[in-house]
């Protein structure tokens, strides 16, 4: 019985090309999903920098005007 699942299981070459087109296919979905999350962690990490910049500023410009 072994034999013949094991022999049924190999015997089918266009499901192996199949599973390896598959398998290519997903692997390059996935290398570009890992890209875009590299670059829109990048524009976080940017646009968070932007903010905390613009809170500085601003911060900076209400004591100017408490100063006066």
């Amino acid at each position: 019985m072994a034999k013949a699942l094991i022999g049924h299981l190999t015997s089918d070459l266009s499901t192996a090309a199949a599973l390896t087109l598959e398998n290519r296919r997903l692997r390059t979905r996935v290398k570009d999903l890992q890209a875009l999350v590299l670059r829109l962690q990048a524009d976080n990490d940017q646009l968070a920098a932007d903010r905390d910049a613009a809170a500085r500023e601003a911060e900076l410009s209400v004591e100017d005007f408490q100063l006066a």
